[in-house]
């Protein structure tokens, strides 16, 4: 599949898939790419006739994809719901609105600027609804028609942002973008309030460690993973998967891979249920926190033109690993690159901090940045989620700066 992703317009790439649907893992990376690598070097591109063995699928694909995904909403779950939804320029406006339409939903409100597939993304510099500014349409057009809840694709429709209301005693104008690692949370929590099968909830390495504590509270098994879905989908028995970019994996029987409609519709199917209960996202997101602790994260990046910037820092770090950061101690540090908890060797830092924070170096898979993603984890008594709120801030705050030293 050829795609520019949340990527900017200048960008392709392709996501290439093994026969059972996962994309692929070495060793078929490598072998490719050293097909590739033999072609550059000869020079010499071998000629072979073209086939007449392909297929162009049609319709009846999307109808079957349709027919599923809408049927994951019980015929008698609340269904009122106002729905902002952006696809971003890219490819899932149709298919959201057909899904939604045949899981008895209304229509949602679409952004007009944003809703054509168009390969300049004009309206936005980054297509990534996780970029400052991306969401700044969607969220004008939920205050102008009062909506529930926005909802966002990236282009290729495989990443879903969600914002919702957060009105003040002053003030019913204000919302809030979900980080990621939230909205695993609420998904996690929403499938097991529905019922689903037993099986395994995992994650990404780099994601909100919330989830374990959700998913064994309620009996199911947890794994993490290397970053990315070719990891997470692989796994036999998965019933939920996420990674904190924004990828949820909400039916791995139909879709090995994040998928941002499915993710959608199921979190349209949350939103409805909390409205006829007369609750709301940040309810529940309080509720987490009361039961297991207040896990917050965030993420530092910078994005580089000369890549040997993100080695340099990589190899520092490793030579010269801080033992503190901030006023906290490192209690321990993992390199990937020598493989971790059996997983397969990748290039990435964790450092454990002291009072349960965590922070994870790694570069960008799909894009010249390297990331740092922070982990805070407080406990909560009853009464008291407030001050944990500004504790963690406080705590991110001063992990973050001294990340951010790192970075210049």
């Amino acid at each position: 599949m050829v795609t520019a992703s949340h990527n900017p317009s200048l960008d392709n790439g392709y996501k290439v898939y093994l026969g059972s649907g996962s994309q692929i893992v070495p060793p078929a990376d490598t072998d490719i790419s050293g097909c590739i690598a033999a072609v550059t070097a000869s020079g010499e591109i071998a000629q072979l006739p073209q086939g007449d063995d392909w297929i162009t699928l049609g319709d009846e694909v999307l109808a079957a994809y349709t027919a599923r995904t809408a049927g994951l909403i019980g015929p008698t779950a609340p269904r009122d719901i106002k729905v902002v939804y952006t696809a971003m320029h890219g490819v899932g406006g149709l298919v959201v609105n057909r899904v939604m339409h045949a899981a008895g939903f209304a229509q949602p409100i679409p952004v007009i600027e944003q809703f054509t597939p168009d390969p300049d993304f004009p309206t936005v510099v980054f297509p990534n609804p996780e970029e400052p500014g991306a969401m700044d349409l969607a969220l004008a057009t939920a205050r102008a028609n009062s909506a529930d809840i926005v909802i966002a694709n990236d282009p290729d429709a495989d990443r879903c942002a969600v914002a919702v209301p957060t009105p003040t005693e002053n003030s019913t104008d204000g919302w809030r973008t979900l980080r990621g690692d939230e909205v695993g949370a609420l998904l996690a929590w929403w499938m097991i309030q529905r019922g689903t099968a037993p099986g395994i909830f995992a994650q990404s390495i780099v994601s909100c460690s919330l989830l374990k504590a959700i998913a064994e509270s309620a009996g199911h098994q947890y794994q993490q993973t290397l970053t990315g879905f070719k990891w997470i989908a692989r796994i036999p028995e998965l019933r939920f998967g996420y990674e904190e970019a924004l990828g949820y994996c909400v039916d791995p029987d139909t879709v090995k891979d994040k998928d941002g409609v499915s993710a959608a519709l199921l979190i349209a199917e949350m939103a409805a249920h909390l409205k006829a209960a007369g609750r709301t996202v940040q309810d529940v997101l309080d509720e987490l926190a009361l039961a297991h602790g207040l896990y917050v994260t965030e993420q530092v990046s910078v994005r580089v033109q000369d890549v040997t910037f993100i080695s340099d820092i990589m190899r520092k770090l490793r030579s010269e690993t801080p033992i503190a950061v901030g006023d906290f101690e490192v209690l321990a540090f993992d390199d990937f690159e020598q493989g971790f908890d059996g997983l397969p060797p990748t290039d990435g830092l964790r450092f454990m901090l002291e009072g349960g924070s965590r922070i994870i170096v790694r570069p960008s898979g799909t894009e010249p940045k390297i990331k740092c993603y922070l982990q805070v984890v407080i406990p909560v008594s009853p009464g008291a989620l407030e001050s944990a709120r500004g504790t963690a801030r406080d705590r991110l705050d001063a992990i973050g700066a001294s990340v951010r030293s790192w970075l210049e």
